[in-house]
């Protein structure tokens, strides 16, 4: 095993609201898909071999929420910038930037426009 996760999926009450916060405050575009169960996902960028992930609405089955699993999202070069963009998109920064250790770099973590906790991590 390379890596310890390979996907991992975001819950979303609104898919629509939920891709906008995160492109604004990633700076990137999702890429959206239908499943013929009622599955709609925003997929994040991905270089291939990479790993990957989704935003995912499907009420059934997904519950936004801050408590569980905590996903750290890639915030290189520095998250600090991502963490700038949170509040005025309709997120809440909980934790600022914080130094983990010079070798493992910095993380921040904040509630997104779903009621979701997420984290971030960067070597700057």
């Amino acid at each position: 095993m390379n890596n310890a996760v390979s996907w991992f999926e975001i819950p979303a009450a609104d898919l629509s609201r939920a891709k906008a916060f995160y492109e604004t405050i990633l700076a990137v575009d999702l890429h959206p898909m239908e499943f013929p169960n009622g599955l709609k996902m925003a997929v994040f960028p991905t270089e291939q071999g990479g790993i990957g992930g989704a935003l995912a609405h499907y009420p059934e089955f997904y519950e936004p929420g801050k408590q569980g699993a905590l996903v750290y999202l890639n915030g290189n070069p520095d998250l600090g910038k991502v963490l700038e963009r949170v509040d005025s998109s309709g997120g809440q920064v909980i934790m600022p930037k914080t130094q983990i250790s010079p070798e493992y770099g910095y993380m921040g973590v904040f509630m997104d426009t779903e009621g979701n906790r997420v984290a971030l991590h960067s070597q700057g």
